[in-house]
């Protein structure tokens, strides 16, 4: 059976409304030279990952848009803060993306790299059949 990835069909006509946001790699149009754009499932995942990385006061005039991942980076690695680490991933995804619809979150600690393989499955509400799976790798930076 052959793989089937959602970000290369992102246009279907089942999709009662297309969701759309600005390319923030800054990727340009080959025919306009404007900023392209991603659209559906490529935007719901871009949008997931760039809330999980938000830190407090990121988000000028909304402070209170942040996931607290960063704070979680520098704890001790036990079960018990990639439990919550996982925790503070899915609050944030389910009150600042209403484009998903979350089905769980993972964070599994790597203990030789200090760092956590976070794996968020989500449906997009426009594409309910299909499951979407987005893989992050956290570590902390100095």
């Amino acid at each position: 059976m052959a793989s089937y990835d959602a970000q290369l069909n992102n246009n279907s006509d089942r999709s009662v409304r297309q969701y759309a946001d600005l390319d923030l790699f800054f990727g340009r149009k080959s025919s306009d030279r404007d900023v392209n754009e991603v659209t559906d499932v490529q935007a719901v995942k871009r949008s997931i990952r760039n809330l999980i990385l938000l830190n407090t006061y990121e988000k000028p005039f909304h402070p209170e848009i942040a996931s607290g991942v960063r704070d979680m980076l520098f704890e001790l690695m036990t079960p018990v803060t990639a439990a919550i680490l996982a925790r503070q991933v899915q609050n944030v995804i389910e009150n600042f993306e209403p484009r998903a619809r979350l089905v769980g979150v993972r964070a599994i600690p790597d203990f030789d790299k200090n760092s956590y393989d976070v794996s968020v499955e989500f449906y997009v509400v426009n594409a309910p059949t299909e499951l979407v799976e987005l893989t992050l790798f956290l570590e902390r930076l100095r």
